[in-house]
């Protein structure tokens, strides 16, 4: 791929293209207007246009089967040893940057499936939030799995499978409770096994991703491009309350079970700065939805609006329990009080047939 889409590059222009395709965006509204715009699409440029989506999803595999364990490993290893040499440092950090770039690539990537009708231009602010939105995510997601891991080694695997398997499962158990055919239209050589085997691959780099951070990209089985084109807040929302119980959790048993290595650490210290750095992470993702989305015009609802509504739906399922034994107190009364009320309810219809009287008399 590479080395057509280099050639394709430099011979762009000397030919001309057979046939020229016309591509159909709408503009992201502006003060509720939206224009339509048409662009001529050359085959060099559609095979350019192929080969770029395919290095994207590459970049993603790379990041979260590749550079997430490596840099899990290589951190493990440091504190282990209680040494970070300067080599170690920098394959490191360059790790850290892969992840975070194939997380803003899959970030990009589902803003253009979810708004394909639309023209996206995302901004450089928009590129700045997601970059510290997902640096502070993963840093503080694989610095909280290796200090869990250093003291409690064999907790840490059915913490790892629980997570693995819970989102591998996710999409197919919707899928299940869906009871929607099994998809055929993938692509048109693929066979049944063949497609199995590619929902499978799909499903791992989905629980891939979840593991280390939010993945942008939602699997859904049921639609013919597989990825979910909704923008559901809820999920998010259950995902990062989650997310963060969890990692103060395995903080809080890190912390309970610390060793000697940890003797020159000031370790309260440590377990609030992780704390602190995943809120960052929450709060730079609110400002790339809040204000900085390129799409955001099209939400039907802001992302502070669907916190709310779902704050308020988790406290009223947490309220709701009370009431009803409240309810069930209430309908359960002792004799003299159901006594007291049948006669009170004796006395308040006489009145009101007094008054019926006195009006029908008066009229």
């Amino acid at each position: 791929r590479c080395v057509e889409a280099f050639y394709i590059y430099f011979h762009a222009g000397r030919v001309e293209d057979p046939y020229v395709s016309i591509t159909k965006k709408w503009q992201v509204p502006k003060d509720g207007y939206s224009e339509e715009v048409e662009k001529e699409v050359g085959q060099a440029e559609r095979k350019l246009c192929t080969h770029t989506s395919a290095f994207v999803r590459a970049s993603v595999i790379q990041a979260f089967l590749g550079s997430a364990p490596q840099l899990t490993l290589q951190l493990y290893i440091c504190i282990i040893r209680q040494e970070i040499t300067a080599p170690r440092s920098i394959f490191m950090l360059l790790s850290l940057l892969s992840i975070v770039y194939g997380a803003l690539r899959c970030n990009i990537l589902a803003l253009k499936i979810k708004y394909d009708d639309y023209e996206v231009r995302v901004k450089p602010a928009a590129y700045l939030c997601i970059f510290l939105w997902r640096s502070f995510e993963i840093a503080t997601r694989v610095t909280v799995l290796v200090l869990f891991s250093s003291v409690l080694r064999i907790w840490i695997f059915p913490v790892v499978m629980l997570n693995f398997f819970g989102f591998y499962f996710f999409p197919w158990i919707l899928f299940w409770r869906s009871k929607s055919p099994f998809p055929e239209n993938i692509e048109k050589e693929f066979s049944r096994v063949g497609t199995t085997i590619v929902l499978c691959l799909l499903t791992f780099l989905y629980a891939g991703i979840n593991m280390f951070c939010w993945s942008a990209v939602q699997v859904n089985i049921n639609d013919p491009d597989l990825i979910s084109k909704s923008q559901n807040w809820y999920q998010m929302t259950v995902f990062y309350i989650l997310r963060f119980i969890e990692n103060a959790f395995l903080l809080l048993m890190w912390y309970l079970h610390k060793t000697d290595i940890y003797l020159y650490v000031c370790t309260v210290s440590l377990f609030l700065r992780l704390l602190l750095s995943y809120c960052t992470a929450i709060f730079f993702m609110l400002v790339f939805y809040q204000f900085c989305h390129p799409c955001k015009k099209l939400f039907s609802s802001t992302i502070t609006e669907a916190l709310l509504s779902c704050f308020k739906f988790l406290f009223f399922i947490r309220k709701s329990p009370k009431s009803t034994v409240l309810r069930g107190k209430a309908a359960v009364k002792s004799p003299e009080n159901t006594d007291e009320t049948l006669s009170s309810s004796k006395t308040i219809d006489s009145q009101k047939g007094d008054l019926h009287q006195s009006a029908s008399s008066n009229a």
